[in-house]
């Protein structure tokens, strides 16, 4: 059983920067593709960006160039860097497993963008 406990987020003003972190327990993170996800009052959950056992990344069209996903497999810890900011970036980030398993969602960690 994995354990994913999100942290980081929190209130920042339009152009800033947040680095989330999520915290895996449980010896199978390392075999996992690990990836973040948001939710925003009202919509599904999206994928933003996930990132391989080795390190190979992607990213969703609109994260490109703004959001940065990394992982340290001997913290059990993958983050995610988020630059330029803006207010349309509020909501509930998650990391999960891609594909995500429903038993391992956590509480998410909330992002608001305002001025």
């Amino acid at each position: 059983q994995v354990q994913l406990v999100e942290s980081g987020g929190g209130l920042v003003q339009p152009g800033g920067s947040l680095r989330l972190s999520c915290a895996a327990s449980g010896s199978i993170f390392g075999s996992l593709r690990m990836a973040w996800y948001r939710q925003d009052a009202g919509k599904e959950r999206d994928l933003l960006a996930s990132i391989t056992q080795g390190g190979s990344t992607y990213y969703a069209d609109a994260m490109k160039g703004r959001f940065t996903i990394s992982r340290d497999n001997d913290k059990n810890t993958v983050y995610l860097q988020m630059n330029s900011l803006q207010p349309e970036d509020t909501a509930v980030y998650y990391c999960n497993a891609t594909p995500p398993v429903l038993g391992y969602w956590g509480q998410g960690t909330q992002v608001t963008v305002s001025s």
